[in-house]
């Protein structure tokens, strides 16, 4: 989709689609010569209510009015949401060129969440169906106001691109996307985008970097895991070292604990904190964001062979921490928790890892929220701050020392898991904690968000949770 900004009029921009925003209490700000649009306010066909809308046809195109509620609650999810509304009827209306009239005293941020909600909603999906859905679907989006919005248009466009691009990731089955090749998308950004640098190990190089527990879950595959490391240092970079860290096991059988058959299928989506992590720092170094950014991805395979790791095994940790798998369906934690030392061996000063880690954290939050553990408060301040920004939200869950004494020991250091379901998504991140120090650390627990979260603008599989939201929180480290 082509996309740009423009301070002329709607009716001049060549689209044949525009939409008109109308909240509670207001009219048509700029209606048609023959007064169309304001009629069919006036006699209840069209509706201020949020997302109704209607269309009319006037000096030969299209327009659709779009209610968009009270003006006090419109916010950049609600935006995001009406514009996902209007791109869904535009295509229906076989729309080429569809033109978003801004309402008058909306900020950047509504600027930008109109263009995310349009750019998002016309994701598609369809490379493996013989005969796709494909009307052409809308080809350019212009967004039309009365002052220059090319920059928080041009902003969200590179964000909500990444987001799509994580999406297809997620999406890719099983066989395609392995751990290899998840490694050559890493290679292929690096090729598009200057200021990237990569980095790539196989098994016997994570081996030899003591990664006793990210070895411990490749094995059971013959798929050879990747450890990938990205860097970014963008023009004039300031602030702290951002370390992004991504759990990306691209299938989760559950290995030798194998998962139950139903929706295993769904296990392809394990590896939806990597491929947030990958185009997210894309995005940065495509906008130039002025930050220094470390990304480490864990990507394996998890299953059970005769070399798979088996429940009882200790294994021990980069730095050294001994750990007995008592449930081999626990490894997201396992590789985890060597790329986190691996972040903090290579200078990290501030750490986010996003990983789908447990199914507890679904039960707890459904698919509004992920959850966010950390162990400094300025640091979950900030991470929140920018899922609040973002609209990819989170909500902080406790750390305490009754929730790492249940993750310690018999045979190791500590286990890979409890044996009973209490705080599973707690202890979780107690062990992650383990392997983070005191260098400012967030963990957010996105298995809930990661996919089929039933949001307007992506309503089903991948949803690309976690590149606006780390995308924002670089924007605000630099500033």
């Amino acid at each position: 989709m082509q996309i740009e900004a423009t301070t002329q009029a709607p009716a001049e921009t060549g689209a044949d689609t525009i939409a008109v925003g109308v909240f509670d209490g207001e009219d048509v700000a700029h209606d048609v010569a023959d007064g169309t649009l304001q009629r069919l306010l006036d006699r209840g066909e069209a509706r201020r209510a949020f997302k109704r809308l209607a269309v009319a046809h006037a000096d030969d195109r299209r327009y659709v009015i779009v209610g968009l509620g009270d003006r006090a609650g419109f916010n950049t999810e609600r935006a995001r949401v009406a514009a996902a509304a209007v791109h869904g009827r535009a295509r229906e209306l076989s729309a080429s060129t569809l033109c978003w009239e801004v309402p008058h005293h909306l900020d950047d941020a509504h600027v930008g969440a109109l263009v995310e909600g349009t750019v998002l909603a016309a994701y598609r999906y369809d490379r493996y169906r013989n005969h796709p859905d494909d009307d052409g679907g809308i080809q350019r989006l212009v967004v039309s106001a009365h002052h220059p919005v090319d920059g928080p248009v041009a902003y969200a466009a590179a964000v909500a691109t990444a987001q799509n691009r994580a999406r297809d990731l997620q999406n890719t089955p099983s066989n395609e996307l392995t751990p290899e090749r998840l490694a050559h998308r890493a290679h292929e950004l690096v090729a598009e985008v200057t200021g990237l640098s990569l980095e790539v190990r196989g098994e016997e190089e994570i081996a030899a970097l003591g990664m006793g527990a990210f070895a411990a879950v490749a094995r059971g595959s013959h798929e050879e895991a990747r450890l990938i490391e990205l860097r970014y240092e963008g023009p004039d970079a300031q602030g702290p070292l951002l370390a992004l860290v991504g759990k990306a096991v691209t299938f989760d059988s559950g290995g030798i604990s194998i998962k139950p058959a139903m929706r295993m299928s769904e296990m392809k989506f394990d590896m939806s904190g990597g491929a947030a992590v990958l185009e997210a720092i894309g995005a940065i170094a495509r906008l130039q964001l002025p930050v220094r950014v470390l990304g480490v991805i864990g990507a394996t395979e998890n299953m059970p062979s005769g070399h798979a790791a088996r429940p009882g095994d200790v294994v021990r940790a980069a730095n050294g921490t001994t750990i007995e798998i008592v449930n081999t369906d626990a490894e997201g934690r396992l590789v985890l928790a060597d790329c986190l030392v691996h972040a903090i061996n290579h200078g990290a000063e501030r750490i986010v890892d996003l990983a789908t880690l447990t199914g507890a954290i679904v039960t707890t939050f459904g698919t509004s929220h992920a959850g966010l553990f950390a162990n400094d408060d300025a640091w979950a301040g900030a991470v929140a701050a920018a899922g609040e920004a973002s609209g990819d939200l989170v909500w902080r869950l406790p750390l305490h020392p009754d929730y790492a004494d249940a993750i310690k020991g018999r045979y190791a250091d500590i286990v890979n898991s409890t044996e009973n379901r209490k705080a599973a998504s707690i202890t979780a991140a107690e062990f992650l904690r383990r392997f983070v120090g005191d260098v400012p650390w967030a963990h957010l627990d996105i298995a809930g968000t990661a996919n089929d979260t039933g949001k307007p603008y992506a309503p089903s599989g991948g949803s690309g949770y976690g590149v606006r939201l780390l995308v924002e929180l670089a924007k605000r480290l630099s500033a």
